[in-house]
């Protein structure tokens, strides 16, 4: 267990430094002057005086490395840095922005499972028939369709023309529902269809028919044998795709005016605010790679051969 522990903190520790590296290095290689877009000013507007006395009370006149190692210092005493723009702490503005975007996540995922596990398991068990048809096209369909573009129509259809949902802004679940719909039907697709794929190498298996033979009920063989073993490679998919979905939440949370993190570090880029920008990407590094861990921890769990072969490996 303690090798264990060792080498996750190692993980975490090199993946951490290297996203940070990385990110550190893209934002501040972008083109224009950051210290003008902080000053909200033309290049004319101010004296050279006065543009390089902020370039060096920021520290934008060091080289970049020596620029990463103070902000690494920072971050390891637990100071992310305050906003270019409003002042106020990195570490608080993303707290107050995380929950709501944590919430359209959940709401999302919500409507990936009920949309995603019935379709799939229905299209699995009537193979060919035309749930199954319906269930295939619906899925390639989701697929072919741009989130952003679904947003719109869901936005023009509930309200606009029908006025039963609000469109913007955070007030409530009723302002949950149309963001969680539109991100959870742009990601079901893929879940369908493997889902689907999976279900049926599963009904296939030897240990299904066994299950027949022994006169369990169909409900039991599906609920208990078939679907658990379709799992692992759906939840596999989804630690992968974790990265795409919080990509799409930037962009519904742009789009429905949603204020949370993804919402807040698309203005952070506008406007260079660097600081904002870096905390953002080490926040959410950390959460994917939250998640990818767990992922890996319940594959272990659902996938009882391979917690066999590590009992058995010497």
């Amino acid at each position: 267990m303690l090798q264990i522990l060792v080498r996750k903190f190692l993980e975490v520790t090199l993946f951490l430094l290297f996203i940070t590296f990385i990110s550190f290095l893209f934002v501040r290689l972008a083109p224009g002057d950051p210290v003008l877009t902080i000053l909200n000013v033309d290049e004319l507007s101010v004296s050279q005086e006065q543009v390089e006395a902020l370039r060096e009370e920021m520290g934008f006149n060091k080289p970049l490395l020596v620029q990463y190692g103070l902000w690494l210092f920072r971050f390891i005493q637990l100071d992310f840095g305050q906003s270019y723009v409003t002042g106020q702490p990195v570490a608080d503005m993303v707290a107050m922005s995380l929950p709501a975007t944590l919430e359209l996540a959940a709401g999302s995922m919500f409507v990936m499972l009920i949309v995603s596990i019935p379709l799939g398991s229905l299209s699995a068990l009537y193979r060919d028939s035309w749930i199954d048809h319906i269930s295939r096209v619906t899925s390639i369909v989701g697929a072919a369709i741009p989130s952003f573009w679904l947003g719109l129509i869901l936005i023009h259809l509930f309200g606009v023309q029908l006025n039963w949902l609000p469109t913007m802004g955070r007030d409530g679940f009723m302002s949950l529902v149309l963001p969680s719909i539109t991100l959870g039907l742009a990601i079901s697709s893929v879940y369908v269809r493997l889902l689907r794929s999976s279900l049926l190498d599963s009904i296939s298996q030897e240990f299904i028919r066994a299950a027949r033979a022994r006169g369990l009920s169909e409900g039991r063989i599906f609920f208990v044998h078939a679907l658990r073993h379709s799992l692992p490679p759906v939840i596999t998919v989804f630690g992968v795709s974790l990265g795409s979905l919080i990509g799409g939440v930037v962009v519904i949370e742009v789009l429905f005016a949603y204020p949370g993190v993804g919402k807040m570090v698309v203005d952070a880029i506008r406007q260079r605010d660097y600081p904002l920008i870096q905390g953002y990407i080490l926040v959410m590094a950390v959460i994917v790679f939250t998640v990818n861990t767990c992922v890996d921890v319940s594959y272990r769990y659902l996938n009882p051969e391979m917690k066999l072969k590590e009992r058995n490996t010497p």
